[in-house]
């Protein structure tokens, strides 16, 4: 018998005859939450999760769903419970956990559910250029659609006036490999285009799905066909309440070839989502952590930007927030003007290089991550400043 194995009998047969559960607190406590918040806490080394079972000591009757992902376990704490610690206790056998959330592959979609309500589709397929419009529009490796808990839909893809918005996506607009200039959004040069090339992993169970795909950023100048950044594309859906759930975005960089990839200072490129068209500037709202609203935040800099409107006979939107550790935080905002087509068409985006350059060298990895909370209804300011709060700090416990 090795030692690592040993170890792990010992703890857990002393751990059962002494009837010891283990506790877990928080290390970064709250004052208050308002609603449901994601927890983790970091397995301890050669635990056996499967063999126990969460509970709150208030309620120690009910179990509380929790899920494994790599070695971190997730569960949802709400007002009630944030206050006196979480056990693991020792259980004879798993039993299987509710789970709300569905996540399959379908037409090509990679598509998730709450409650049976699609509210994510992912396309993995090649999505051709409109009929009759340049081949060079076609796409994979976005999201569409985006919808709010009861399915309204919040996004568009291939609008008339830009065939190449897709939802929401994150190309890169000026960009400098090897000499030459290269630009992955405006798809009609014809220069570059980013391609979904692989899933990597996918998980769904009683707290979250998520999925992990791989995103190849291709130079399509002359010919020229090669992979020159490779994107790691990391996606979460998190159930919070009836009107809301949590979207959560890390996208990691990495060069492909020896040579640096720059990205050249524009105004546009990166996190962006391309609204449904039902809104324009009377029906629809914009407003950044600094206050500014549709009339002028293009240009500011923002932690978080709620976006919603008329959606049908209600109302919804999401708050988009970026997270302090991105780089050129709190980052730039571009937000089309009240009169874009007249009607006030809105596309929001997190322009990272909006007002500066940035630069990937080759075998590091670049990091952002984005958070959107997905709501039917409306949020105010404050919501957004304890979400986004949340984001920076997440609810972390420790083993005791």
């Amino acid at each position: 018998m090795n030692n690592t194995f040993s170890s792990l009998i010992t703890f857990l047969l002393l751990f059962t005859a002494c009837q010891q559960n283990a506790l877990l607190t928080p290390s970064n406590a709250k004052q208050s939450i308002e609603t449901e918040t994601l927890a983790y806490a970091t397995l301890p080394e050669n635990f056996n999760p499967s063999a126990f079972k969460l509970i709150h000591q208030n309620n120690p009757t009910v179990t509380v769903p929790h899920q494994i992902s790599g070695n971190k376990m997730y569960w949802k704490v709400t007002p009630k419970n944030l206050t006196g610690a979480f056990e693991l206790f020792p259980i004879s056998s798993q039993t299987p956990q509710d789970n709300t959330l569905e996540s399959k592959e379908k037409n090509g979609q990679w598509t998730i559910a709450i409650e049976n309500q699609k509210v994510l589709g992912y396309q993995m397929a090649v999505t051709e250029a409109p009929k009759g419009e340049n081949p060079a529009y076609r796409r994979s490796g976005y999201i569409h659609p985006l919808n709010t808990p009861s399915g309204k839909r919040l996004t568009r893809i291939q609008p008339k006036d830009h065939f190449h918005h897709y939802g929401l996506w994150n190309p890169w607009t000026h960009t400098l490999y090897e000499g030459d200039t290269l630009d992955f959004w405006n798809l009609a040069k014809e220069q570059g285009t980013v391609r979904f090339s692989k899933m990597l992993s996918h998980q769904t169970g009683p707290v979250f799905s998520a999925f992990e795909v791989l995103h190849e950023h291709v130079i399509l100048k002359n010919d020229k066909n090669e992979v020159v950044l490779n994107e790691i594309q990391k996606v979460r859906v998190t159930p919070l309440t009836e009107t809301n759930y949590q979207l959560d975005f890390e996208i990691s960089y990495q060069c492909n070839t020896s040579s640096p990839f720059k990205i050249i200072k524009y105004r546009y490129g990166g996190f962006g989502w391309r609204t449904t068209e039902e809104w324009d500037n009377q029906n629809s709202r914009t407003l950044s952590s600094k206050g500014k609203t549709r009339k002028n935040a293009d240009g500011s800099t923002a932690r978080w930007c709620i976006v919603d409107g008329k959606l049908g006979d209600g109302h919804g939107g999401a708050l988009m927030l970026s997270h302090p550790d991105n780089f050129n935080h709190p980052e730039p905002l571009r937000i089309w003007p009240e009169d874009q087509y007249e009607r006030g068409d809105l596309f929001v985006n997190f322009a990272t290089t909006k007002n500066t350059d940035w630069l990937f060298e080759p075998n590091q990895k670049y990091i952002l991550r984005y958070r959107l909370i997905v709501y039917d209804g409306k949020i105010d300011s404050e919501t957004a400043n304890i979400e986004w709060e949340k984001f920076k700090s997440p609810l972390v416990y420790n083993f005791n």
